[in-house]
């Protein structure tokens, strides 16, 4: 994120500063001694901002104090996570850090940061910075913000394991165990009193983008995407699933299947319908799913093993819905809104049966009984 850069430093009273330390150079000998060449070997290239007056007597005083430019500019075991906010003065961040014990003098920084330049460049964002960097790195380093904020997504779909393979690269200063071990249980957060332990967060981690501290802790992360669940899934979705005779955790559950199941967003109350359908006349679900929820992690890396194999629809496991009836004990992904509202609002159709289509478009066949499901199998 790159924010509105800083004001620069004013250059008010600046004559009182020269005369006080530089005026007795003179600028004729300054220019005779060649300064300007001296002082860009030795300082850097100067602000194009600055007229010859303010460049002479800036590199003069800067070339009178340049042991100090290189020494440690504060205390060596002073450190500080500094964050500047927008709209931020530069004097405020120098003077915050001579109170933290980075920088003993603030004025030399004012001075090195207006004569290069980079007092303009200092930007809302976060610093690491510490008593041990010299004026020069610490100038340097308030170049270089880091976010104020992690943008992290999670995919409609995504298991836990998924979304937390993904927090380091995110920026988190958490580990993925750290969330696993956070969201492995639902006591502690307000969706708590609707699941039945001890189910996990699975199912309740909405899918959305979320923005956070750089710092922010894994139980952070897991309480704000809960709460996103428990605003998103309002009053109107628990009344339409009771509606339907489903406890939130049924209708999270369902819709984790669909989730999975749907490739066309047009597809979903089809779907869903077919689930309730089959539920509504006590037949196995038969979703492959939640069989692959079961294998979980695969030697190549993937969380959901497919094809399926006939050996594989056997596996003794309570989320084997080609064995077990009805529902698996918990949501096998982390549904997105329109796979929730398929529950709440599935299509009215007498399906019973579908499978995906031979022509690799995501789409599925629908049929009321199984032989109309066997003619919709691929030559």
């Amino acid at each position: 994120m790159r924010n509105r850069r800083l004001g620069c430093f004013r250059f008010a009273a600046l004559g009182l500063l020269v005369l006080a330390g530089c005026a007795v150079l003179g600028l004729a000998a300054s220019a005779a001694l060649g300064l300007p060449t001296l002082a860009e070997a030795s300082l850097g290239a100067p602000s194009p901002r600055l007229d010859v007056v303010q460049r002479s007597l800036l590199a003069a005083y800067l070339l009178a104090r340049a042991p100090s430019l290189d020494a440690p500019a504060g205390a060596p075991d002073a450190v500080i996570d500094l964050e500047v906010e927008e709209g931020a003065t530069a004097a405020s961040v120098i003077d915050r850090l001579q109170a933290a014990g980075i920088v003993r003098e603030g004025f030399l920084l004012r001075i090195y940061l207006r004569y290069r330049g980079l007092d303009v460049g200092v930007q809302a964002g976060r610093y690491a910075l510490g008593g041990s960097m010299t004026v020069r790195q610490i100038a340097e380093a308030l170049q270089s913000a880091r976010d104020l904020e992690i943008v992290f997504t999670v995919p409609e779909g995504w298991r836990r394991e998924e979304i937390a393979a993904v927090v380091p690269a995110a920026g988190f200063g958490f580990a993925p165990e750290d969330f696993l071990a956070a969201t492995s249980s639902a006591v502690g957060y307000p969706i708590a009193v609707e699941v039945p332990p001890p189910a996990s967060l699975e199912g309740y981690l909405f899918p959305d983008t979320y923005r956070l501290r750089p710092d922010a802790t894994a139980a952070e992360l897991a309480l704000a995407m809960v709460e996103n669940f428990e605003r998103r899934v309002d009053p109107g979705f628990r009344s339409a699933y009771a509606g339907r005779g489903l406890t939130l955790h049924e209708a999270v559950t369902l819709a984790s299947i669909v989730e999975r199941e749907a490739v066309v967003a047009e597809e979903r109350a089809l779907i869903a319908s077919v689930f309730l359908n089959r539920l509504a006349a006590g037949m196995l679900l038969e979703a492959d799913p939640t069989v692959q929820y079961a294998f979980g992690l695969q030697p190549d890396g993937a969380w959901w093993r497919s094809p399926l194999t006939l050996e594989d629809l056997a596996i003794d496991t309570p989320y084997n819905t080609y064995r077990v009836p009805g529902l698996p004990p918990g949501p096998i992904a982390n549904p997105g809104l329109s796979s929730l509202q398929a529950v709440a609002a599935p299509a009215e159709t007498p399906y019973l049966y579908f499978r995906a289509l031979c022509d690799g478009s995501g789409r599925h066949a629908f049929a009321v009984t199984f032989e109309e499901h066997l003619l919709n199998a691929c030559p």
